[in-house]
């Protein structure tokens, strides 16, 4: 008997060790995020860049080369971040949603504590939804400007933790003062470390301007800075003996908050860094070697997924995006897809496709500017000096790109070849078959993920208020597809086409109407009527989009007391649309003033003036905010105040 008893010991060690080895370690994670920066970093070729942390941080890492933000703006981003999900199929695709999503979506974090981790984030949160209070509570053991692994006071568990790095946001590189910025950023360098504006590298579509280089030369000192915080970090991890077990993530949340870049699906608002470092004994983890690129596609909607597969926690069934670490890791990606939706009170639409090779963008909103005003940004020198400058007689081709008064239907741009995006292909013979790969790829998209975002959202807040705007696509409560169709149309269709679409029974679709004639280079009689009779629609968002067409083709008196009656809806969503008209309309619509100026009063008592915008506040506060901006940017410009 003592031969068969040692032998099944010896099985037993033998399985247990086979078994042990196949099951994957459970590394700490760490992901050290930079607000607001394009690859301006030393590491990715950038010679007029300081960052001399990161730099050495990429030489132990895997580079990666095409990884993308999801959306050209923060609270988008982080809401497809926290969820694995696209904020169009969650209906939080506008700047500070407060939709709500389905309560069982808590955040992955949630997950990794479930699985036996223990998570902290410092700082920022902003996860652009209803739900984010529950998040933050169900994600975070902390969630505080204090947070970190230390946290948990031990090594018991293994940590999921993110640091949130604000030095390189837009506020610090364009919009404070200069004289904070000098005061609470650059101080903070040696005089060697700051940059000569006169050696800052201007891409073509910049004005070369004294007040431009400035500004350039300002940004990057705020990356060196923020490299200099990075640099702290990954010391600490190293001091607390950690390193070694912790795979550490460096990123950006989108594109820098320079004009052109924040806000645009062009790469240069959406392509972002990534850094992924793999220590010696978690190797078997990292796609390369250390010091090594990889040309993998990934985007945001990846990144949750990631760090649970690397936790080797299950991926949920209803996460969109598809880890590409880990054990649960898959087949790379062919294509990663962008939006771009309402930012604070400036509306727009557009939707992106990018392959390794290409960009395609569809803007659905053509007749609106890359430029349009915005008043929080505009706050800083370099925005209003592309407004003083636009001159189609003195601007170069790249620099009307961005200031001009439209922008193209559709864009299509060889990324190799043309890495800033600035010959558009979409008319060229020789790439009509990209095209159509990329359109076919992008309307696949918005029917897959039940793309909400083409809603307008007062509308929205009807429809999809008493189920959350995810489940109600699922259940079929909403059918997407002839509001999408109306859509398709603005630009390339007939005026037939939007005023059948002002027909429609769904006011989506009747909304998508009036903006397509609102982008049309002129109106016939019958259209004009047609959109007469839309100012007395049941829909307050057809009835503002109606007059937005009819005073853009010279029908202003007749749209104007429409626009008014809107200031005064229940609804900040309506005064927000409204609002955003009367701004943009400029001095004509002066007969708006009193009621313009009543607007204001009544957000800066739901939201105190003083409140910075970066403090996320309940959703109709941050909606104040931004009906606020409009109605002031209005007055700016009508009254000189």
């Amino acid at each position: 008997m003592k031969t068969p008893l040692r032998l099944l010991c010896i099985l037993s060690l033998f399985f247990f060790c086979a078994v042990t080895h196949a099951v994957p370690a459970r590394p700490n994670i760490l992901w050290i995020t930079a607000e607001d920066m394009s690859a301006t970093l030393g590491c990715y070729g950038d010679t007029y860049a300081t960052t001399p942390h990161i730099d050495a941080f990429a030489k132990e890492s895997v580079r990666y080369t095409h990884a993308f933000a999801s959306a050209p703006v923060c609270s988008p981003s982080r809401s497809c971040l926290i969820t694995g999900c696209y904020a169009p199929s969650l209906g939080t695709q506008q700047m500070r949603s407060a939709f709500p999503i389905p309560k069982r979506m808590r955040g992955f974090p949630a997950l990794l504590r479930q699985g036996g981790y223990y998570a902290s984030n410092n700082v920022k949160t902003d996860y652009n939804n209803g739900n984010w209070r529950e998040i933050i509570k169900a994600s975070w053991d902390e969630s505080s400007p204090s947070a970190h692994w230390r946290g948990q006071g031990g090594k018991d568990k293994p940590f999921f933790s993110i640091f949130n790095l604000m030095t390189s946001h837009q506020s610090r590189t364009m919009v404070w003062p200069y004289e904070r910025f000098v005061a609470e950023v650059q101080s903070k360098l040696s005089p060697d470390e700051i940059h000569d504006p006169a050696k800052a590298p201007l891409p073509p579509y910049y004005v070369d301007t004294p007040v431009v280089r400035k500004t350039v030369a300002r940004f990057y000192d705020c990356v060196t800075a923020m490299d200099k915080e990075v640099g702290a970090i990954l010391k600490q991890l190293e001091d607390d003996g950690l390193a070694d077990d912790t795979i550490v993530f460096f990123y950006s949340d989108h594109g820098s908050g320079m004009p052109r870049h924040k806000r645009a699906l062009l790469d240069s608002g959406m392509h972002v860094p990534l850094m992924i470092r793999f220590p010696e004994k978690l190797q078997h983890f990292a796609p390369a070697q250390a010091g090594e690129s990889i040309d993998r596609l990934v985007s945001f909607v990846d990144f949750g997924p990631t760090a649970l597969s690397l936790a080797n926690v299950d991926v949920p069934d209803e996460m969109q995006g598809a880890p590409f670490l880990g054990r649960q890791g898959g087949l790379p990606r062919r294509y990663v897809f962008g939006h771009r939706d309402r930012v604070d009170e400036v509306s727009d639409l557009a939707r992106s496709v990018r392959d390794k090779r290409y960009l395609y963008i569809r803007n659905y909103m053509p007749h609106l500017s890359y430029n349009q005003p915005t008043a929080w940004p505009d706050l800083g020198e370099i925005r209003p000096e592309f407004y003083r400058l636009t001159d189609r007689e003195k601007m170069t081709d790249a620099q009307w790109q961005f200031a001009g008064p439209t922008k193209p239907v559709e864009e299509l741009y060889d990324c190799e070849k043309d890495p800033q995006n600035l010959n558009n292909l979409a008319g060229s013979q020789d790439h009509q078959i990209v095209l159509g790969q990329m359109r076919v790829a992008h309307r696949k998209h918005l029917r897959d993920t039940l793309d909400l975002g083409f809603i307008p959202e007062s509308e929205a807040w009807k429809r999809l208020a008493r189920k959350t705007p995810w489940d109600a696509a699922r259940k079929g409560k909403i059918d997407l597809e002839p509001i999408h169709r109306a859509a398709a149309q603005v630009g390339v269709g007939s005026e037939t086409d939007y005023f059948m679409n002002l027909g429609s029974r769904d006011s989506a679709v009747r909304y998508w109407g009036a903006v397509g004639l609102a982008a049309s280079a002129e109106l016939s009689g019958s259209s004009r009527g047609r959109l007469l009779m839309a100012l007395k629609d049941k829909s307050h968002a057809v009835r503002v989009e109606a007059a937005n067409a009819l005073s853009r083709h010279g029908n202003l008196n007749a749209a104007m007391p429409t626009l008014i009656q809107a200031l005064k809806s229940k609804d900040l969503n309506v005064v927000l649309h409204a609002a955003r008209t009367i701004e943009l309309l400029g001095a004509e619509a002066r007969a708006a003033v009193p009621e313009m100026k009543k607007v204001v009063a009544r957000a800066d008592k739901i939201r105190p003036p003083d409140t910075p915008p970066t403090v996320v506040q309940s959703g109709e506060q941050d909606l104040a905010m931004f009906v606020s901006f409009a109605a002031k940017g209005f007055l700016s410009r009508v009254d000189g105040k």
